[in-house]
């Protein structure tokens, strides 16, 4: 198992949370996302997948999957990764660094973010297990119809953000509804080989470079970059 890996930031006075993560899988570095973001201190705790199906892991997600998070401030333990970022949003967020500042905003990046966990997420999940389960030649057409759907889902984004005229999805700045998408799309090489969206879709293209060049998910990808070292 790899170590454990403590983050520090700017809230001294708080006991560091503990998010149970996997050295990969991109659901729990959108919490990570968040709670760099939010400058909040935190332990990851990179488990193997084999790990999550039995005790101790199970008390925590009895469905056994990653992320889950432990926050020793407020005795609170809570699983899947929507849930947990709303949980940090709502607990820790007080400047509204990535929670919009209307209350139709904040339920159009709770419906942005719910849109991620149920297109985005089991679309690409389902392909990398497909590909490590099943013989090439009998993936085609589960491949070709994943393939069409994770493009049909950047279309969407890249028409949304064109309409609104918007450099993020809700409103004028960022929000949780923009981080969400970025640890999927960040692995694009690994759902769609040699696929490029610039030319088909500029709008998604220029906001995903934008949330490229932020320091948390820079320092995501230096974190998950060590982690791949032997």
């Amino acid at each position: 198992m790899p170590p454990i890996i403590t983050h520090t930031h700017s809230f001294s006075s708080i006991k560091p949370l503990i998010l149970y993560s996997h050295t990969k899988g991109p659901n729990p570095w959108k919490v990570a996302l968040v709670l760099e973001e939010l400058d909040i201190p935190y332990d990851s705790r990179y488990l193997e997948f084999e790990e999550t199906k039995i005790e101790p892991y199970l008390s925590l997600n009895p469905n056994g999957k990653l992320p889950a998070l432990e926050d020793p401030n407020h005795n609170v333990y809570l699983f899947e990764s929507g849930s947990i970022i709303e949980y940090l949003v709502e607990s820790y967020d007080h400047k509204l660094v990535l929670t919009p500042v209307t209350f139709q905003e904040r339920l159009l990046a709770r419906s942005w973010m719910h849109f991620q966990m149920s297109s985005q997420g089991p679309a690409c999940g389902f392909k990398v297990w497909i590909n490590r389960t099943y013989a090439v030649e009998d993936t085609v057409v589960a491949n070709e119809y994943l393939g069409r759907e994770i493009k049909r889902i950047i279309g969407i984004l890249d028409s949304h953000l064109k309409k609104t005229g918007n450099l993020y999805i809700v409103g004028s700045k960022i929000s949780f509804a923009d981080l969400v998408w970025v640890p999927h799309f960040l692995m694009l090489d690994v759902f769609l080989p040699g696929y490029n969206p610039g030319t088909e879709y500029p709008s998604f293209t220029s906001w995903l470079y934008r949330l490229k060049g932020r320091a948390s998910v820079q320092s995501i990808q230096a974190a998950k970059s060590a982690l791949a070292k032997p």
